[in-house]
């Protein structure tokens, strides 16, 4: 098995370059884009069954380097469910983008610059996915910034352009920081291998740990959206063209996520930061939800309420506990799928309307009801209505946070049911103004428009000129995506038990003897 882990990464990367080589053939571009995406799938499904099964997690030495000197690549059952997760997600899009690209003549995901590009995006996610040392994760974090930069600018608008360059300002700001701690880790301890240094932080003063620590945090939060670091992100992703906006909103922040939870669990368990983490955590909670309420443009509201949800991801990490912890993954996995669905059902809105500001949309009821749908249920689900997966990972997190029982916990467990009201009342209050505001309701209009005039100073929507036709498999795929909503919440058990076990494993991290033994093994 340890020969498919280098596969994760090497096959985005060679399918990038074979898509290269064909720059002027879509229909091999997407045929090979495919084709690589599914063979990740497959692969990850697999090693994910086997290290579930076994209990043990395959690490690899590249180049047959010994530990610590080769680069690990380290897949457990946290790391191979979120590669599945992630080769899924990256799939529909791609085959949503295809879509729209065979109905829009490549205008804004031209196959040329596009395949490749997303190609070596997905390679960079699952390459800081299964690092098992703090450079590799740096490239990997790189790879994403390159790629992410290409995507997010995609039709060289105006717009596009200007938000392009904060976006990639502020990332390179974050992995400056990143590479400075590497440095300072590095200087200190010898090793950027993530089991070496768990072993050997105990051997500094508890001051230095702490700056490392810090500053480890600080480059993460940035790129996870953790406020006050959040501010670039609403203004960012809305002007990407729609698949770019599905799967930066689903993957881009829970990498930053993840790197967080590798290294609280594994690097710092003894320096306690949880009291900050907990605090960071109510006011992305809040001040997100908060930035939601006052949007009128649906991409606007999403990514709002994406900075929010991180909020409740840093709130399980920063309880720490077992529950908590696995109650963090299954809340990660669920907003990863409902979040690229909903920045989905949001392209298929602006195609059939032509524009995505609730104060313009409307009667799309009766004029698109599969599309009504298709928004209204992962909507639901991200709210947290009961039976729903959003319902089932908040819960969990407040059962965590209840266990531990002290008034912060409290304080956090109802920071995050007001986010969870407000996340519905923003999403169902687009609900009724698109979808139930009929089209010819012109008498009632002004007094519907009046109970909300706090929206009239909100930024607006980029004009688009005409309606677009919708292609069934952008159709298709939005309503698969749905489907794998539903199946978070019916096929919840499994997948929280799996979610537990991964849990657990976090609360015991493997050592330096144990990588060593899985490498030579």
């Amino acid at each position: 098995m340890s020969a498919l882990v280098p596969l994760l990464v090497t096959l985005p990367l060679l399918g990038a370059a074979l898509v290269l080589i064909f720059g002027h053939h879509r229909r091999v571009q997407v045929g090979v884009s495919i084709v690589t995406l599914t063979l990740v799938l497959g692969i990850a499904a697999v090693l994910l069954y086997t290290v579930d099964a076994t209990g043990h997690a395959i690490a690899v030495s590249v180049g047959g380097w010994p530990v610590p000197f080769g680069i690990v690549l380290y897949v457990d059952r946290l790391a191979a469910l979120l590669v599945v997760i992630s080769s899924i997600v990256l799939l529909a899009v791609l085959l949503f983008s295809v879509g729209q690209g065979a109905a829009d003549g490549d205008d804004d995901t031209p196959v040329t610059i596009f395949h490749p590009s997303y190609l070596i995006l997905a390679a960079g996610i699952f390459n800081a996915f299964i690092a098992g040392d703090l450079f590799n994760l740096y490239v990997g974090f790189e790879i994403l910034l390159v790629a992410s930069y290409v995507l997010i600018t995609l039709g060289s608008t105006e717009s596009r352009i200007r938000t392009g360059v904060v976006y990639i300002v502020v990332s390179l700001v974050s992995s400056i920081l990143f590479l400075a701690a590497i440095a300072a880790i590095y200087g200190a301890l010898g090793t950027v291998n993530i089991a070496q240094i768990a072993q050997r932080m105990g051997e500094l003063p508890q001051s230095t740990q702490l700056v490392l620590h810090l500053m480890l945090l600080l480059a993460f939060a940035i790129k996870a959206a953790v406020f006050p670091l959040s501010f670039w992100l609403p203004d960012s992703y809305p002007t990407a063209p729609a698949p770019v906006t599905a799967v930066f909103a689903g993957l881009l922040t829970k990498v930053g996520v993840y790197a967080m939870i590798r290294t609280e669990t594994q690097i710092f368990r003894d320096n306690d930061v949880n009291t900050l983490l907990l605090i960071a955590a109510l006011a992305t909670m809040i001040v997100g939800v908060l930035g939601a309420v006052a949007q009128a443009e649906l991409k606007r509201i999403l990514s709002f309420t994406l900075v929010s949800h991180v909020g409740y991801l840093v709130f399980g990490l920063a309880i720490a506990t077992p529950l908590a912890l696995g109650a963090t993954v299954y809340y990660m996995v669920h907003h990863i799928v409902v979040q690229t669905t909903l920045f989905l059902a949001i392209g298929l809105i602006e195609r059939r309307a032509g524009s995505t500001s609730i104060l313009k949309v409307k009667g799309l009821m009766r004029a698109a009801p599969l599309i009504a749908a298709l928004y209204f249920l992962p909507a639901i689900n991200l709210g947290g209505l009961p039976p729903f997966s959003g319902f089932i990972g908040k819960f969990a997190l407040f059962h965590a946070a209840a266990e531990v029982g002290t008034p912060l916990m409290y304080t956090l467990i109802g920071g995050g049911i007001i986010t969870s009201l407000l996340t519905l009342y923003t999403l169902m209050r687009a609900w009724n103004l698109a979808f139930w505001r009929e089209d010819d309701e012109h008498p009632d209009e002004p007094a519907l428009i009046d109970r909300i005039s706090y929206l009239d100073d909100a930024p607006a929507a980029d004009e688009q000129s005409e309606r677009r036709a919708i292609p069934r498999i952008m159709t298709a795929t939005t309503a698969g995506m749905v489907a794998i909503t539903l199946s978070l919440t019916f096929f919840a058990g499994p997948l929280y038990e799996l979610c537990a076990r991964i849990g657990d494993a976090l609360q015991d991290p493997i050592s330096l003897v144990q990588l060593e033994q899985e490498v030579s093994s």
